[in-house]
């Protein structure tokens, strides 16, 4: 297995685990790291299954992550919302009193 090909394993299973911790900013520096590492194994252009196979897995995982940040998202949203009209309501009850 070529360097680059255990450097897309060590990688994308960093970023697996900082997902099921939520670590977000982990899961930042850990893009830039697989995107160098996918980026490298473009120019080094190696004809392998394994290799191959590692790019799928990352791909699956990307999808994922992706669904994660979305969900995240829409629920911080929520919140925001929450607060927002938690504090408009303060504001009117201060008003009365």
């Amino acid at each position: 297995m070529s360097s680059t090909v255990q450097r897309l394993e060590a990688t994308g299973c960093a970023l697996r685990d900082a997902l099921a911790r939520r670590d977000w900013s982990a899961i930042g520096t850990l893009d830039t790291q697989c995107r160098q590492a996918v980026d490298e194994a473009m120019v080094e252009a190696v004809n392998d299954d394994v290799l191959r196979e590692r790019m799928q897995e990352l791909l699956d995982l990307y999808r994922e992550l992706v669904n994660v940040c979305q969900t995240e998202q829409r629920r911080l949203a929520a919140e925001l919302i929450q607060l927002n009209q938690s504090q408009q309501g303060a504001k009117v009850y201060q008003l009365f009193t």
